[in-house]
């Protein structure tokens, strides 16, 4: 199974800082160590003309200048430097190249991604280009061009489980019936100013297995009787950890896993290709985050056996 990383960029961020950069470069060595069958590669770089298919010229040139606005760049939560603006195409490319990967071998994944807070013209919360965003636009306009043509566009689903709302992702497709988008949040938590999604699940603090796994079983038969997808885009945080320090809900590993199975079955038994990025996580103690990410990339290359195993 094809994984992209980019942790070779690492920002230089002042002690103290929230943000676990280490999270990165760790999981990529315990992949190394605990799961070969997942086949470790270099993300290349967005171009700015991939990234123009949602973000605005302007706000990409600043991006790789370092000229942004000083509330945007506050909004972003790290200091400008090229480390940043490379390491921001990068996790786009990453999530670009595992959406290919994923459409010709049915499964694969960012080890970072999940943006989902970046708007066209903006960054914010820790997100600088929105990498979903741009694949899904940069995936329906390749379906286009293929070989003869395509008889119907590609339609893609969003299925965000980052606790926290994809409100940049949710805003940039607002009007786009070709890409559904499913945000499953804490309520109570960041952003505190919601944007739209196709359907927004909104959950209570604590919230914990049972009551989660509920929520998404009913979210998923809504998007199966609304959207007939041909690429899933998951959104896999790890940050709905009960141990999460930005996360306010309690679910356990298991239960985590359970999601996570939930969500690969869900397009597996459609036969739906799925890409998946890491996006949130930020657990008190960071083996917390990394149990998490591990278990997933770890169900993610069962859910690929069964693709490779299956294929016409």
């Amino acid at each position: 199974m094809h994984a992209y990383y980019a942790d070779q960029f690492v920002l230089a961020l002042p002690p103290g800082h929230r943000f676990p950069m280490a999270k990165y470069r760790l999981l990529r060595d315990r992949l190394a160590q605990e799961l070969p069958g997942v086949q470790l590669q270099v993300a290349p770089p967005a171009s700015d003309g991939e990234l123009a298919l949602v973000h605005t010229p302007a706000y990409i040139d600043a991006v790789a200048q370092g000229t942004l606005d000083s509330g945007i760049q506050r909004d972003i939560g790290f200091p400008w430097s090229p480390s940043m603006a490379e390491r921001a195409r990068r996790s786009v490319g990453a999530t670009v190249a595992a959406c290919r990967a994923a459409l010709q071998t049915g499964m694969a994944g960012n080890l970072a991604g999940g943006t989902h807070h970046a708007y066209a013209h903006r960054g914010s919360g820790f997100c600088v280009f929105n990498d979903v965003a741009v694949a899904a636009r940069l995936m329906q306009a390749e379906w286009g061009r293929g070989p003869g043509g395509r008889a119907r566009p590609l339609k893609v689903a969003v299925i965000d489980l980052d606790v926290h709302q994809g409100n940049g992702t949710a805003h940039i497709f607002g009007h786009d019936d070709s890409v559904f988008t499913l945000s499953l949040h804490g309520a109570r938590n960041f952003p505190f100013s919601k944007e739209k999604s196709d359907l927004d699940v909104e959950l209570p603090d604590g919230c914990t297995d049972d009551a989660y796994l509920e929520a998404l079983e009913q979210a998923l038969d809504a998007l199966a009787q609304r959207f007939t997808p041909g690429l899933v885009l998951f959104l896999a945080g790890a940050d709905p950890h009960a141990g999460d320090r930005l996360g306010r809900l309690a679910l356990s590993h298991d239960g985590l896993e359970a999601r996570d199975r939930r969500v690969f079955d869900w397009a597996w038994q459609r036969r739906v290709p799925l890409a998946f990025a890491m996006a949130g996580g930020y657990g008190r103690d960071i083996a917390d985050t990394l149990q998490a990410q591990c278990t997933t990339w770890r169900v993610a290359l069962q859910y690929h056996q069964r693709w490779q195993n299956h294929r016409p």
